[in-house]
């Protein structure tokens, strides 16, 4: 089980991507599923329309039709988000990688992402791992 972050899924569905195969064996090293956060939608979709078009959006949200990725995340997750964002304002955090951070801790602690900043600062805390570990 993995929670992917909008840097990891970016990486993972353009081919072009420098991390691309790095993030494409840290999926094929996990069982799945693959969880997407529901507060990351808005975000990712906004970023695949804008950069790689309305196709590439098609796709991904057949995938998430598809159950391809699992969404999950939702109110129960608030109370951890709004900590997080309180506690790493300096960041700032921000509402999406807290979110992304909550879904994990509460899923196994893995996350897929390239956003070693914000995300390394609470994995040297312990309560996530980031993957792919050799990420650009």
């Amino acid at each position: 089980m993995i929670t992917i972050d909008t840097s990891g899924l970016l990486a993972i569905i353009n081919r072009r991507d420098p991390d691309h195969e790095a993030a494409a064996d840290a999926l094929r090293g996990d069982r799945g599923p693959y969880i997407v956060p529901v507060g990351i939608l808005a975000e990712i979709t906004f970023m695949l329309a804008g950069r790689m078009g309305g196709d590439v959006l098609d796709a991904f949200l057949g995938d998430l039709e598809s159950g391809a990725y699992s969404l999950d995340c939702g109110q129960g997750d608030l109370s951890r988000i709004r900590d997080l964002v309180r506690r790493y304002e300096s960041l700032p955090l921000g509402f999406a990688d807290a979110a992304v951070i909550a879904c994990a801790e509460r899923s196994g602690g893995r996350v897929l992402t390239l956003d070693r900043r914000d995300f390394g600062v609470v994995a040297r805390e312990g309560s996530i791992t980031m993957h792919p570990a050799g990420a650009s």
